[in-house]
């Protein structure tokens, strides 16, 4: 009798562990609405990425707070690779510098994973803007009356910067015009309410592709395999405008080391998989994964860089 209780309770255990990782899931948390660019990366990695940890990877969406809310979301759960958060570069290397007080500190309360995509940043204009690059833009601002109204996703977004770097680079006279997000940014070129926009790729490319939109220049080293066509802003002369916006992996702080090492071989293998990189450069991420440490050393180097220019612009979130 006892024998077969034991047998019972064994089988029985056998039957819940198995029942337990089949139903694990981690949730990938993105700090923007659906549909905007973090969110299609973390929709095209999810299902390959969660293949790789052997379990569901389930994407939830948590905009607010400057991204405040979807980051504590993933500092307060359990340190267990359960939870992550996919974020852009501002959320980590710009507001602890454009905000004097933060719900969240990102040396304390996250392990870096790993990059997971670079994203260059391109100067689009409106399709009946007579200039062809960006070098003619640039000319014609310098003799305009008044200042060319370049448009922004909001105050110390890359958007912005980069539009601050490119008015220091080129000396031309330019108005940021700050938006609540790409989509209303991108309407008013289209508009013709605002002279051009620096933007992602990934947010960019389906207009560009339908002639809503005439990319000028791109703000990288090489040019961009989907935009061939589109020559740097280095090849026309302008230099200076470095605003890659990177997105990364992160995990809650005091998430054991086993773990961040079994995310990132993850993130890894997801990203060499030939039908995610593919799909990823298809829409204009560039897929590009790293250790932690690298991912950890990109975040102080961008807070440095951008907390310089913020202080030289004397930007503040109240403009």
């Amino acid at each position: 009798m006892i024998r077969r209780i034991s047998y019972t309770l064994a089988a029985f255990l056998m039957v819940a562990t198995s029942s337990w990782a089949q139903e694990r899931i981690t949730r990938l948390i993105v700090a923007f609405p659906a549909g905007g660019p973090v969110d299609i990366v973390a929709r095209t990695i999810a299902d390959p990425f969660g293949k790789e940890l052997g379990h569901r990877v389930i994407v939830e969406n948590k905009p607010g707070g400057n991204g405040a809310i979807g980051a504590q979301t993933v500092a307060q759960s359990a340190p267990d690779g359960s939870m992550l958060w996919l974020t852009s570069v501002g959320a980590v290397s710009i507001n602890p510098v454009l905000y004097e007080k933060l719900a969240y500190d990102v040396q304390r309360d996250f392990a870096p994973v790993s990059l997971v995509v670079d994203n260059d940043e391109l100067l689009v204009v409106n399709p009946k803007d007579p200039a062809g690059n960006a070098a003619e833009f640039v000319a014609r601002a310098k003799n305009s009356a008044r200042p060319t109204a370049i448009a922004s996703t909001g105050i110390g977004s890359i958007p912005h910067l980069a539009m601050e770097q490119f008015a220091d680079a080129t000396k031309g006279k330019f108005l940021h015009v700050p938006y609540k997000g790409a989509a209303p940014a991108i309407t008013d070129v289209m508009g013709g309410q605002v002279s051009a926009f620096f933007g992602d790729i990934p947010g960019l490319i389906g207009h560009v592709k339908a002639g809503k939109l005439k990319a000028i220049g791109i703000a990288a080293a090489k040019r961009h395999p989907l935009l061939p066509e589109v020559p740097t802003l280095v090849e026309q002369g302008l230099a200076g405008v470095d605003s890659n916006n990177w997105y990364a992996l992160f995990a809650p702080a005091k998430t054991p080391a086993a773990i961040v090492t079994s995310l990132n071989e993850a993130v890894r293998k997801t990203l060499a998989t030939p039908a995610v990189s593919e799909k990823l450069i298809g829409i204009g991420a560039v897929p590009r994964a790293s250790s932690s440490q690298e991912l950890a050393a990109m975040v102080r180097r961008d807070s440095e860089k951008w907390g310089k220019l913020i202080k030289a612009k004397n930007i503040t979130p109240e403009g």
